[in-house]
């Protein structure tokens, strides 16, 4: 049987987290990622990434706030990067072989959860992703996907009542590759319009097998990462956040304070 973490008690906390000081952002470099630390920057959270690449390039105003660190998760220096944080947030995925995929999507986000649980951070946000429906068998059979699952699993296992897993489908927004911006809210932000005031009438449809793929709702990078940071200051929010839940988490934090 897993152990829990000391923070992990039920549903709740043992103990409310009143201020969050600092939060360590796992692949704060990246598309998401970079989105979750601008995010955390403006609600005021001293923030901390570590990933392959370091600190970017661009000359973002945000991107000075963020204390950068360049390592791998699994030979990071975990004692120096956790000291005086209250929670994780794991952007960290990838794509290759299924070999490649089960790694970086799960064994790196386990040994980074573990870490976490080792260390008693209260939180733990992981962005994972909707499943589209598709049937167990070829859910089973992409490394992609059983990576993301394994490591959900090991979240929802160490912090049973302070972690929260996102899972969004489609990403849109301003991806950078190379210095140069690509815009994938061209396709995703009218795409996510219609589909989102579609839902009634495509509903029904959503019970055949592997029809999220064309019908789920694509989400913004903006509202990934709101969610994520809501997460991390609601107590009210752990667990499995689905497509919805994550859109109305990152408009709850909006709300409050504009990002």
């Amino acid at each position: 049987m897993r152990s829990r973490c000391s923070y992990a008690s039920g549903s709740k906390y043992s103990e409310p987290i009143d201020v969050v000081a600092k939060v360590v952002v796992l692949g704060g470099s990246g598309f998401v990622g970079s989105s979750v630390c601008k995010a955390a920057i403006a609600q005021g959270i001293d923030v901390t990434s570590l990933s392959r690449s370091g600190k970017p390039s661009y000359p973002d105003p945000w991107v000075d706030q963020v204390l950068w660190v360049s390592g791998n998760v699994f030979y990071a220096d975990w004692n120096s990067l956790l000291k005086g944080a209250t929670a994780v947030i794991s952007t960290i995925g990838g794509f290759g072989t299924n070999e490649e995929m089960e790694k970086i999507n799960g064994e790196a986000n386990i040994v980074a959860v573990g870490e976490a649980c080792k260390a008693g951070i209260p939180k733990f946000v992981y962005v994972s992703v909707h499943d589209y429906n598709l049937p167990f068998f070829v859910l089973n059979s992409l490394g992609y996907f059983t990576g993301k699952r394994k490591a959900e699993a090991e979240v929802l296992s160490k912090f049973p009542g302070s972690g929260t897993v996102l899972r969004p489908g489609f990403i849109y927004g301003k991806r950078r590759i190379n210095g140069v911006d690509v815009p994938l809210d061209i396709i995703g932000k009218p795409l996510d319009k219609f589909l989102t005031s579609a839902e009634n009438f495509i509903s029904p449809l959503k019970s055949i097998p592997g029809s999220d793929v064309l019908l789920s709702a694509p989400v913004s990078v903006e509202d990934v990462a709101g969610a994520a940071v809501k997460a991390v200051l609601d107590d009210s929010i752990f667990g499995v956040l689905t497509i919805e839940q994550i859109k109305e988490a990152a408009s709850s934090l909006k709300s409050a304070v504009p990002l």
